[in-house]
């Protein structure tokens, strides 16, 4: 695999539209927003799970489980499967408020039309993606291209049309706008985390990384590419809603549309508002057709070690590990409840993305700190990649990711719950949806373990290293 061929699915897996509107409303600053978590997180993920998977086979499971035992590794997989649960209805929302552009705006900000959707689709997805690899993966290759590419062209395009038919901007002249965010108290930047949300996924491509000639070159130019990609998807098309868009009144889920009704009704096209919003439902069903899969795969290889009772380690003809589907399609339709129940639908999709950015962060911390671990005990483990510094970036990675959960617990500006409220909620989210792998581990029975370990092969056995780590199910 070639270096630009990595940069490119890198930005693939990164790249989305629904993260945009959150950081529209900071106008010019926004760049500095992007800029920073991509130099403390986003390309520390990337270094760090690089050398992980080039000595260990098997993703975040084994990398914890090799550092810290395989209580922990379990933890790290069911937080990583576990956000994207969380994800999945944040995710909706924003296609049922592009689904309520087609038909009627004012659905978009109603709770139950919102909650329905999130139920129809979801389970719609999930059916499809019960028919296998061929099923969706031509789904997602499509969807990225129209509901990613096709939109974030079209509003940087679009913008640039407005503004020389005699638009008025409404974001200010670079001359006269501050590159740094105004600071009036700790909440103004809260949303600043979901950007770390925005990075995630990094890790997922990494596994690949052997795959590439001579990765120890090649791959930090892929990260640098990919990296400048991925910022100029953000940044530019961010920067086009501040255009069409003033900061006061951007929607966090219809903020890209509110932008091309603005354009289009500039143009004289206010109908291809339409247009985009179809593409973009498009792109959202593929991305969630290709992800309701892919965690839950990674929960099934090690349910196989003897972590998951046997009913949910079961597969149809397809491959696929349908009953940890079901099990997570319960848990998205426990979820979608709330955007029928709670009065704001803002407000729900702002806890649900910051409930998944909490537990996908818990997971970076133990990936980081799993790292610099190994780096110290497994110091002979073969790999085909080894992070720079590591002791600089696997500890830059870590920190950036402890601030980012703690300032996580800080309500945004316009939330209504109130602080404590706010934290409470978010809190018990967390506890109630990460606890359970310890739970299952207390209770778990050998005559679980019914498959062989064959996905899991520590890179020891193949570099003919005999000091591999200790049985970690005896250590705990």
């Amino acid at each position: 695999m070639s270096w630009i061929t990595m940069a490119i699915l890198i930005a693939t897996a990164v790249a989305s539209v629904r993260g945009l509107p959150a950081m529209a409303g900071y106008g010019w600053a926004s760049i500095f927003l992007y800029v920073l978590p991509a130099i403390v997180f986003m390309i520390p993920v990337a270094l760090v799970a690089a050398e992980l998977a080039s000595g260990w086979k098997g993703g975040v499971f084994v990398w914890v489980k090799e550092a810290f035992g395989d209580r922990i590794g379990f933890s790290a997989i069911w937080q990583q499967w576990m956000q994207n649960v969380v994800w999945y209805p944040a995710q909706l929302a924003f296609f049922a408020s592009a689904l309520a552009y087609v038909f009627n705006p004012a659905l978009a900000s109603n709770g139950l039309f919102t909650g329905l959707v999130i139920l129809v689709v979801y389970w719609l997805s999930t059916f499809i993606a019960f028919g296998g690899v061929k099923s969706f993966a031509g789904v997602g290759k499509w969807g990225f291209i129209a509901g990613t590419i096709v939109p974030s062209l079209g509003l940087v395009v679009f913008a640039l049309l407005f503004l020389s038919s005699g638009g008025t901007s409404e974001l200010p002249p670079a001359s006269e706008a501050s590159f740094l965010p105004t600071w009036t108290g700790i909440a103004s930047i809260v949303l600043i985390v979901s950007n770390f949300l925005s990075y995630a996924g990094m890790e997922m491509n990494a596994v690949h990384v052997n795959e590439m000639d001579k990765p120890g070159k090649q791959f930090p130019k892929a990260i640098l590419l990919s990296a400048i990609i991925i910022l100029i998807v953000f940044i530019f098309p961010t920067l086009a809603i501040s255009v069409g868009v003033d900061s006061s009144s951007i929607n966090l889920t219809q903020g890209v549309l509110q932008a091309f009704d603005v354009f289009f009704g500039q143009l004289g096209i206010p109908w291809m508002t339409t247009v985009m919003a179809l593409l973009i439902v498009f792109g959202i069903l593929a991305s969630v057709v290709t992800w309701i899969p892919g965690p839950s795969k990674g929960l099934l290889l090690v349910g196989r070690q003897g972590y998951l009772p046997p009913s949910l380690q079961k597969t149809n003809k397809n491959g696929m590990q349908v009953p940890i589907m079901v099990v997570q399609g319960v848990l998205v339709t426990i979820l979608a409840v709330l955007f029928a129940i709670v009065p704001s639908v803002q407000s729900v999709f702002w806890i649900f993305s910051a409930m998944a950015v909490q537990l996908y962060l818990i997971m970076y911390m133990m990936m980081f700190l799993a790292a610099l671990k190994l780096r110290r005990s497994h110091p002979d483990v073969k790999r085909g990649f080894k992070t720079p510094a590591m002791g600089l970036i696997g500890w830059v990675g870590f920190f950036a990711s402890l601030l980012a959960l703690l300032i996580g617990f800080v309500e945004p500006e316009g939330s209504t719950m109130g602080q404590l409220g706010y934290t409470l909620l978010l809190v018990g989210g967390i506890v109630g949806l990460g606890i359970w792998p310890f739970i299952i581990y207390a209770f778990r029975k050998e005559s679980w373990k019914v498959y062989a370990d064959e996905e899991h092969t520590h890179s020891d056995e193949e570099a003919g290293v005999t000091d591999a780590a200790p049985d970690t199910k005896t250590a705990n």
